[in-house]
């Protein structure tokens, strides 16, 4: 028997029984689309994780951490690391460029400032870096705005989309989160006063008691104007890994420290057992550039034996992949249930059909038909509910994927999974099409060696 015959007569089986066919098949849709969809929704959160990834440099980009200066931002490392000694300054950066392999080296600089507009204030979380890691961090920025310019007296900013919602009323202390509204500023085109020196601010603002217990008299703190270069694109509501941040160039804000803090120690900076400055600057972190991704542990190792602390954004994917894969087994757990009644059911329509045809079965062997063409047959009808399942279940997959983002797409955005909550790549839909018939055909093995070991003389007397 041919393999043509076999198709003919498998799928003309099939269509003499349309309801019992449809049921099966449906039994097979809907367990595909549960697993698909189940798994999508880790990969939605692997897909927005990929995205942040690129948008901090990609994995050939790295954060160096040394001693404490500024307001060092936490960073994740799944090594076991003691806190380094040294300090991350010029001379540091100059010898991780010298690195092999580096392609880029710049300071990092984190602290804190007082914004302010009017009767609104804010606790502004600035980073300031060169304008080449700047370029790096792909930040995205509206129409019209630009990165910071470098190398002049006037500092600039791009704000994250969510600074706006930080601006507080100074005289009720009320802001967006307490009365819905954001305040009255138009932050891409309004001047801001900066203060860098918020200690001596807060001493104007509130008093303060010095070390005799008697009311001191406060510094005067020095507002300094900025404008904004740019803005993160995304509405205030709308999360993005630029959201709190404000950045700027590393060399303009330095210039602006030096000059009101002259003679003082800059907050953050290290100082001398007497309370004097040092003579050098020292950065938060460092972002080096690796110049291909086979390079990246190589120069890790090379700036930990430096004596400092190296997060790699390859170790943080790698951590993140081994706790989604447990997510997405989870979730395909759940949803291979819906495949496994399915299977059950397949298994169960193979076994009428065998019941039903036991007399064809047995003139077919009564005429020579061989053994392996009968058994070939039923694993074809059964594969071809698996793949009839399989095909409209994807497409049924790909419409729940279209209105789960619909209906969550604010939450997507709150939580910064830009690409949707739930996605489905090209070879989930091909993976998930092949396993459907594989789970056909397993269910219908069993019921092909029932027809397989049926007499002939038995099968023909069958009425």
């Amino acid at each position: 028997m041919s393999l043509t015959d076999l198709l003919r007569m498998s799928i003309g089986n099939l269509k003499r029984r349309k309801l019992r066919t449809f049921l099966t098949v449906l039994g097979v849709i809907i367990g595909t689309a549960s697993i698909v969809v189940m798994i999508s929704l880790g990969l939605g959160l692997q897909q927005s994780m990929y995205d942040e990834l690129e948008q901090s440099g990609g994995l050939t980009m790295l954060t160096v951490t040394g001693q404490g200066a500024g307001e060092s931002m936490y960073y994740y490392s799944d090594r076991d690391e003691e806190e380094s000694t040294k300090y991350i300054t010029d001379e540091t950066i100059q010898d991780f460029a010298g690195v092999e392999h580096v392609t880029m080296a710049a300071p990092v600089y984190s602290m804190s400032a007082y914004a302010l507009k009017g009767r609104y204030m804010t606790y502004l979380n600035v980073e300031a870096t060169t304008p080449e890691a700047l370029a790096a961090q792909n930040i995205p920025i509206k129409e019209g705005g630009s990165l910071p310019q470098s190398g002049g007296n006037k500092l600039e900013f791009v704000y994250g989309n969510g600074v706006i919602q930080q601006f507080y009323d100074k005289n009720t202390n009320e802001g967006y989160w307490e009365t819905g509204e954001l305040p009255d500023i138009d932050i891409e085109k309004d001047t801001l006063f900066l203060i860098l020196d918020t200690e001596a601010y807060d001493q104007a603002r509130y008093g303060y008691i010095d070390e005799s217990g008697n009311a001191g008299k406060p510094r005067s703190a020095k507002k300094t104007l900025v404008q904004a270069s740019g803005v993160v694109e995304g509405d205030p509501d709308t999360y993005t890994p630029f959201y709190y941040s404000a950045y700027c160039d590393i060399t303009t804000l330095k210039s602006l420290l030096r000059k009101e803090f002259a003679g003082r120690v800059i907050p953050g900076q290290p100082s001398t057992k007497t309370g004097k400055p040092y003579n050098f600057f020292a950065y938060s972190s460092a972002k080096v550039k690796v110049d291909d991704l086979d390079n990246v542990e190589e120069v890790s190792q090379s700036l930990r034996s430096m004596g400092y602390n190296v997060q790699s954004n390859v170790e943080f994917l790698e951590s993140m992949q081994r706790e989604l894969v447990v997510v997405e087994a989870v979730l395909g757990g759940i949803g291979a249930v819906s495949l496994l009644v399915a299977a059950i059911g397949i298994a169960n329509t193979m076994m009428m059909s065998i019941y039903e045809r036991t007399k064809e079965i047995g003139v077919f062997k009564v005429l020579g038909c061989r053994l392996k063409n009968i058994r070939q047959m039923f694993l074809m009808e059964a594969g071809f509910i698996g793949l009839l399942g399989g095909i409209v279940g994807n497409i049924l997959s790909f419409l729940l994927s279209a209105v789960i983002n619909f209906l969550f797409a604010g939450a997507a955005d709150s939580m910064g999974l830009g690409g949707g909550i739930s996605y489905i790549p090209l070879w989930l839909s091909a993976l998930s099409i092949g396993f459907a018939i594989l789970v056909g055909m397993m269910a219908g093995y069993f019921p092909a060696l029932r027809a397989m070991r049926l007499s002939p003389l038995e099968a023909i007397r069958n009425q």
